[in-house]
């Protein structure tokens, strides 16, 4: 199989989206992932619970909401980068992330040490595949 730029970004998207349903519980409705410099740049549509709707209706909820998104990912912060490292056979060096309660889009940046996209414009060879 020839391991693209666009089949890394699409088996990200995967794998995120199965270890959200592992680990949360549930998935995301939509991810996509883009590759750029040395930041994977990972965009998911996140459901809301009717709950979490409900609470979203005031200033006050939508805070408590993306602060107990934000901890539950957090939680899981060193099986994601575990993953990103599998996949893409670089060290992550930092985690990013923010929801919307609004949108119910989430963005998580892994900053790695070295370019990604650099490498894999050049050719060079990355992680395992997901899963795997």
């Amino acid at each position: 199989m020839n391991r693209t730029k666009g089949w890394l970004e699409a088996e990200i998207s995967k794998a995120l989206t199965r270890w959200e349903k592992e680990y949360l519980g549930r998935g995301s409705t939509a991810a996509k992932t883009d590759i750029v410099r040395d930041m994977i740049i990972v965009s998911l549509k996140v459901t809301l619970t009717p709950a979490e709707q409900a609470l979203c209706e005031t200033e006050e909820g939508r805070q408590a909401v993306k602060v107990m998104r934000n901890r539950l990912l957090e939680s899981g912060a060193e099986a994601l980068c575990s993953l990103i490292e599998r996949l893409t056979g670089m060290p992550v060096r930092s985690l990013h992330t923010d929801l919307s309660t609004r949108t119910g889009e989430r963005i998580i940046v892994f900053r790695l040490n070295d370019d990604l996209e650099r490498r894999l414009m050049n050719g060079d060879g990355f992680g395992d595949e997901a899963g795997a």
